[in-house]
């Protein structure tokens, strides 16, 4: 009797923690759109020196206390290679957003280069914010490669307004960066980069050789290391967006150091004057220096590190659980 009555009292226990997780789980998912349901896409209108534009953000899940909107990198790229969260933060009740900045994806094209400039993609972020009604209380900012630039100038000046920031697989110094990459040229085929180094001598940059020996003999070794023909999907979906334009404006035609409008971008000095809980995420085969992402984190007075010891530049991929663990527990904590 005293069996049966522990296994019913078991089993009434049970049948409560799956009601909360229902009840939880449900909350996630619920929606606060009015009229037409649209999935949670929101076109944002941003104002400009050059008018008026609208920007694309879709929310994904729905909590109170941690909502991670994602910059996407390039510069250029579109939000489509973020997919890969909806593997992993749903089921832990994250709320995440995506965001497509002005000039890529679903988001308007100016086709003016001007345009194209980080103290304006700040005060774009800035009223996307506002928009989407995130606050110190609940905002986390998500930057990866061009994003992590976008993130830590955006923490710069608008801190107050976040609970947390992440820097995946960027440094804080577009001049470090570029030395860098004379290191991962060094470990290239010698022959291989002697063509390489011919073409870009001539600005040959739309030779399809060129972006052949590079996919062959860097972009699988330091962007995402696997067969070019094996790259997820959400990936190549991203590549196949990028804004050309923005990305030789801003980043420069080569993937081989850096020499657009960022080439002398550097607030490593500034790191200690973003006081809020901040993730640095580097890896060990990164086009980014990984001891210079380690020293970066100990440069934020609230900042940790997270290795990621199979990863590239797209570690999200590459070394995903130990990517997607280490941002998750981050967030939670």
């Amino acid at each position: 009797m005293k069996n049966f009555k522990f296994l019913f009292g078991l089993a009434l226990f049970s049948l409560f923690i799956s009601c909360k997780q229902e009840e939880k789980n449900t909350e996630y998912f619920n929606s606060n759109e009015t009229g037409i349901k649209i999935g949670g896409v929101k076109m944002i209108t941003i104002e400009t020196p050059k008018g008026k534009f609208k920007v694309w953000t879709k929310r994904y899940g729905n909590n109170p206390k941690i909502k991670l909107l994602l910059l996407n990198g390039g510069p250029g790229m579109s939000h489509e290679y973020f997919e890969c969260m909806e593997s992993f933060l749903p089921k832990e009740g994250i709320e995440f957003i995506y965001y497509d900045q002005l000039g890529t994806g679903f988001s308007d094209n100016p086709n003016d280069t001007t345009m194209w400039d980080l103290p304006r993609y700040v005060e774009e972020v800035e009223q996307v914010r506002v928009a989407l009604n995130l606050n110190k209380d609940n905002f986390y900012l998500l930057g990866h490669s061009w994003g992590g630039i976008l993130g830590m100038q955006y923490a710069l000046k608008y801190q107050q307004n976040m609970k947390g920031l992440i820097v995946s697989n960027m440094m804080a110094s577009c001049p470090k960066y570029g030395e860098y990459s004379k290191v991962l040229e060094k470990q290239m085929n010698p022959d291989v980069l002697k063509t390489i180094k011919e073409l870009e001598a001539k600005k040959d940059y739309s030779n399809p050789k060129y972006m052949e020996l590079l996919m062959a003999n860097f972009y699988n070794q330091h962007i995402l290391r696997k067969p070019v023909n094996q790259w997820p999907e959400p990936v190549n979906r991203a590549f196949s967006r990028l804004n050309s334009s923005l990305y030789i404006t801003m980043q420069g035609p080569s993937e081989l150091g850096i020499s657009g409008k960022l080439t002398n971008w550097d607030v490593s000095k500034e790191l200690k004057n973003i006081t809020i809980p901040t993730l640095v995420v580097g890896a060990k085969y990164d086009t980014m220096d990984p001891e210079y992402m380690k020293w970066m984190a100990s440069q934020f007075p609230k900042g940790t590190y997270l290795y990621c010891a199979n990863g590239s530049h797209m570690s999200l991929y590459d070394d995903q659980q130990t990517y997607m663990n280490g941002l998750i527990g981050f967030l939670k904590k």
